[in-house]
């Protein structure tokens, strides 16, 4: 049976609460729902077998390369949302995935690992809102951290608190041998400040002071711009001289900037003009680079990975081509291996998935939709992944996208929308509009660009269900105010005809970004109502009335972490008979949750 066959006995009418009446979410809502990033084959668009799809996507990846459990290879942590740290473990020569939350710590804007303390184990610095420096320090060990807060804001000696610009990433290394270690701070004007740790309060937490405000001499100005911009850096020893060169990033220069050191150990120098890096050649990017050094492949030299966070050289180029690995194959020459460190489906940003038989071969197809193509500004897109495997088994093959409407923020609603037993669809788009493409057996056809419009706002998300089980689909509207439009049918399941309701359907409001679901989750036979938004998760509201006269109860959102701009989508991918979770996000890839 075809995914809107069953969509079709999903029912909703009557009254409900609103957001004002929202509880905390039950414990118990998602405790049966498990994150999966690879619970099925997956193939990518082009031809990637893909062991970890679900992983949600990157958009502006801050890796570090760091051998946190001190087995002798280095893990990678990648920041890609305010205040969280992804930990991927490397393991048999690939990173696979821990967690989004390493150790729930909160790390502000940015991050940094190193041996604060002197110990022989990681440490951790990371932002404190605003611009101050947090230091966590590992109270574990070297095999297995444990990081606890030592102090909220680290302090120079002379009682002031270290001031660090949140859009600028610094870094910590000891630049000169003596044994102290040395923090330096990027500020907009393309200069560096340079602090050295003096000694440690009784806390054993360090105490810096300034060395210099303009160390050697640095001012870094775009290439092509001539300005200064906000920034990131890192060390490294580039030609293995011994000594610790520096890799700087910056908002207006499309790659990655090498000041090599051509001092010694113990007193380094770095003037002289930046040059762009690798040198045999250059990177180039959207700009706004963050390296991190390291010898990923162990062969004694240093290799390097480069997060693209997307700087004046058009941002949305590189929101899937974004986190580089160059290696290096003999003494300053650097290959470009790959711009996806971590592959896992990914169609650029604010992704939406939709899942329904679109081949008719009854199994569940999956499509997911982006705001806009990253290498081309005119449209979004609706990619499809097909599924050859079967009801209980899938295994999703990328094909290509659907040709649907040449807009942005496209959110597609399948529905059988004329009774000849297929599936059509109405998409949403950046503005009010929702489009209506007929499906003729030989693929879409497009009916109308404007067949329903919204009484305002924009980002419609449309959803269809037959609301009062009459045997026709009605249809919800979420759009970027948060609130929901309720269209009901008052014509057919053959020749339907949408007459508008409500604009705020029962005051539900979200927020931002309302995107509508329906799912039977207390399989009560009746469906509950779940809402996407912006930053609040998916909230649910319970249906505890009937099919034809439901009542709505607001639950809270689902316990379950959720993207920004999160999208939902319930179906049953491994005919269980209960229907498992796909989430969207700003980032452009999907989570996945298997309900148990």
């Amino acid at each position: 049976m075809m995914r809107l066959a069953i969509a079709s006995l999903f029912v909703l009418a009557g009254c409900a609460a609103g957001t004002s009446v929202l509880t905390p979410a039950d414990s118990e809502q998602a405790s049966d729902f498990a994150r999966v990033v690879g619970p099925f084959p997956v193939v990518s668009l082009d031809g990637q077998e893909l062991s970890q799809p679900f992983l949600g996507g990157f958009n502006v990846p801050r890796p570090q390369y760091v051998d946190i459990d001190a087995d002798g290879d280095l893990d990678l942590f990648i920041q890609e949302e305010s205040g969280m740290l992804r930990f991927f473990e490397r393991t048999g020569g690939e990173y696979i995935w821990r967690t989004d939350h390493y150790q729930d710590l909160d790390i502000g804007e940015w991050y940094r690992f190193a041996d604060v303390d002197k110990d022989g184990d990681h440490d951790l610095m990371a932002e404190q809102r605003f611009s101050h420096i947090r230091y966590f320090r590992n109270e574990g060990s070297a095999e297995t951290p444990q990081f606890e807060l030592a102090v909220d804001t680290l302090m120079m000696a002379d009682g002031k608190p270290l001031f660090s610009d949140r859009q600028n990433i610094p870094n910590l290394t000891d630049i000169d041998g003596d044994g102290n270690l040395d923090l330096f701070v990027g500020l907009v004007t393309g200069m560096v400040k340079r602090f050295e740790a003096v000694g440690y309060d009784d806390n054993m937490v360090p105490q810096f002071q300034l060395v210099t405000d303009r160390f050697e001499d640095i001012e870094i100005i775009g290439e092509r711009q001539s300005r200064h911009g906000a920034n990131t850096m890192t060390f490294g020893d580039m030609d293995g001289d011994g000594d610790e060169d520096l890799f700087w990033g910056d908002f207006f220069e499309a790659g990655v900037l090498l000041l090599r050191n051509r001092g010694s150990r113990t007193q380094p120098s770095m003037r002289g003009e930046p040059t762009p890096f690798p040198l045999n050649e250059a990177l180039e990017t959207s700009g706004y680079n963050a390296p991190s050094t390291g010898d990923i492949d162990g062969d004694g030299d240093m290799d390097m990975a480069v997060g693209v966070l997307g700087g004046a050289f058009n941002a949305n180029s590189s929101t899937v081509e974004n986190l580089y690995f160059l290696e290096q194959t003999e003494n300053g020459v650097f290959e470009n291996r790959t711009s996806r460190l971590i592959p896992m489906l990914d169609v650029g940003s604010d992704s939406v998935p939709r899942v329904f038989d679109i081949d008719g071969d009854g199994d569940l197809d999956l499509t997911v939709a982006n705001k806009i193509l990253p290498d081309d500004n005119s449209a979004g897109r609706v990619y499809l992944w097909e599924n050859v495997g079967s009801v209980a088994s899938p295994s999703m093959v990328g094909r290509d996208f659907i040709a649907l409407a040449d807009t942005f923020h496209q959110t597609v609603a399948p529905g059988d929308l004329d009774g000849d037993g297929d599936v059509d669809l109405l998409v949403g788009k950046w503005n009010r509009d929702v489009a209506y493409f007929r499906n003729d057996g030989e693929g879409y056809t497009h009916v109308k660009s404007k067949y329903l419009q919204l009484t305002r706002g924009s980002n419609s998300a449309p959803t269809l269900a037959d609301i009062d089980a009459d045997g026709d689909l009605d249809l919800f509207i979420g759009e970027a105010s948060g609130t929901l439009n309720f269209y009901r049918n008052v014509g057919s399941a053959t020749a339907p005809n949408f007459e508008l309701v409500s604009d705020e359907y029962l005051d539900i409001d979200v927020g931002r970004r309302s995107v509508p679901v329906f799912s039977d989750w207390d399989s009560d036979g009746d469906l509950d109502l779940f809402v996407g938004s912006e930053l609040d998760g998916i909230l649910m509201f319970e249906n505890t009335g009937s099919v034809r006269q439901p009542v709505f109860e607001a639950r809270g959102a689902l316990d379950i972490p959720t993207p920004v701009l999160a999208t939902p989508e319930f179906a049953d991918m491994d005919g269980d008979g209960d229907e498992d979770l796909f989430v969207g996000g700003v980032s452009g890839g999907l989570f996945y949750f298997e309900r148990r």
